[in-house]
């Protein structure tokens, strides 16, 4: 590593020294620099991605250094920051200079408080911020699928969730249970291990994450409760869990899903595709929903490899009936069933659908999408292309389903394999997408996500 945790070097690190020709001057501390270690900072807040600690910065509400700045005078768009070793953490001083909003962002990313407005919000809107795609992560702030419980077996603990979250650069996200749940009394804990062990809808997974979450209250993430219970195929029992969650954790739940449509991975489990009749009857929790503003999150196979659009008739259906609702159509409505996937013909049935149905949001999560699909130079380009055209109806995730045994990194290679994608959009896509804006909109979530900084030519 070129040191002990902690150090600061006098020789700069290659990114550094990138860094630094970028017009970065205030990233020196006499004839001392911040080595990046090729990206990952050696600093007093230890082994962490020294790009991390920005995305937590930006958003943070209550930091003094900004009213230090605006009583001297400050311009917020115009400060820098002067950095110095304190005994145990990294203090900063805000000083009034003409330092380019990317450059304030790099500074942020070291870990340090800065110059943030108070509220960050408010600074935010006047635009004093800005996230520079050089330096900071391209994977997504916000995990709009997160499964926090597994579909049989021991859970990680809820705490440990948050704290991958928090490791991984993750600030925002959706806090599920799980549509589908083995029997107590199976060993399994996946159901495609079990073929013929039956799988249900529960409310039992939404009841521990309530628990869990009012006991943990996390400080450093936004986390927002979902309701996975239901059955599409019994709507009448689906109100009753409503009001249930409503009497029990009031005002708590503010998304509905992952739920199924239709799932073909779980046909060997007893799962059938919703009666297309039964959709009508979904009726009056749909307008409970559409009355609380609640999105609905579904998972609806398209089809198969035999028949790639065979179940489309569903999603179309369930549009057709509620376009007043707010539908998130997860993983695009692909699956393992339908690899041999024709991306301009797949792509043209998201786009009649999008155009045809504006309150429809497409969900972009779980890495069969980049295996299949976007690790396919040529097919990366349409899906790019087409993400570009529609960025404003597109939520990031990574579908991890927290089951014992994962760990702090395999979080982290599903975040970066279902992130791959956004490295290829363009600015305001990944404004839409990876930063957050389209969550904060359909959520109504009084945040905002920060401009993308502008590329700086480099000197001569």
């Amino acid at each position: 590593m070129g040191g002990r945790k902690g150090d600061l070097h006098d020789l700069p690190g290659p990114r550094s020294r990138a860094l630094l020709a970028r017009g970065l001057p205030h990233l020196r501390d006499g004839n001392r620099y911040i080595d990046f270690q090729n990206g990952w900072a050696t600093n007093p807040l230890g082994e962490i991605n020294a790009d991390v600690p920005a995305r937590r910065r930006i958003f943070e509400s209550d930091r003094v250094h900004g009213d230090e700045a605006a009583e001297r005078g400050c311009d917020l768009r115009n400060v820098g920051l002067r950095m110095r070793l304190g005994r145990s953490t990294w203090e900063t001083a805000a000083i009034c200079r003409k330092t380019p909003c990317s450059s304030l962002l790099l500074a942020l990313a070291l870990g340090l408080t800065g110059c943030a407005a108070k509220p960050a919000a408010e600074a935010l809107r006047s635009g004093a911020f800005c996230y520079d795609r050089a330096v900071q992560p391209q994977t997504a702030l916000v995990d709009a699928h997160l499964h926090f419980r597994p579909f049989g077996g021991p859970a990680i603990p809820f705490a440990e969730v948050v704290e991958y979250m928090e490791k991984s650069g993750v600030m925002f996200a959706n806090v599920m249970g799980i549509g589908q749940m083995l029997p107590v009394s199976s060993s399994c804990t996946y159901y495609l291990d079990c073929p013929g062990t039956p799988v249900a809808p529960t409310l039992k997974n939404d009841f521990i994450n309530a628990f869990n979450y009012l006991a943990t209250r996390p400080q450093g993430v936004h986390l927002t409760l979902a309701m996975t219970f239901p059955d599409l195929a019994r709507p009448d029992a689906v109100l009753a869990g409503i009001r249930l969650l409503d009497q029990e954790f009031p005002g708590l739940f503010k998304w509905m899903g992952e739920v199924n449509l239709v799932k073909q991975a779980l046909f060997n489990n007893g799962h059938r595709p919703v009666p297309l009749a039964v959709i009508r009857q979904w009726a009056p929790f749909m307008a409970v929903l559409r009355e609380r503003n609640i999105p609905i999150a579904i998972h609806a196979d398209l089809g198969n490899d035999e028949e790639p659009t065979k179940y489309l008739p569903w999603m179309e259906e369930v549009l057709r009936l509620y376009p007043n609702n707010k539908i998130v159509w997860m993983h695009l409505g692909l699956s393992r069933e339908l690899v041999r996937v024709d991306a301009d013909e797949h792509i043209g049935v998201l786009r009649s659908l999008l155009n045809r149905h504006p309150n429809l949001m497409l969900d972009i999560s779980w890495r069969v999408l980049e295996d299949n699909l976007f690790s396919n130079p040529s097919m990366r380009a349409r899906y790019a292309a087409f993400m570009n055209a529609h960025s404003e109806r597109i939520l990031p995730g990574t579908d991890f389903v927290a089951s014992a045994g994962k760990d702090l990194a395999v979080y982290q290679e599903e975040l970066e394999a279902t992130s791959r994608i956004l490295r290829h959009l363009d600015d305001d896509a990944f404004r839409n997408i990876a930063l957050g804006r389209n969550y904060f909109r359909l959520l109504g979530l009084e945040r905002q996500a920060p401009p993308i900084c502008p590329v700086r030519k480099a000197p001569g």
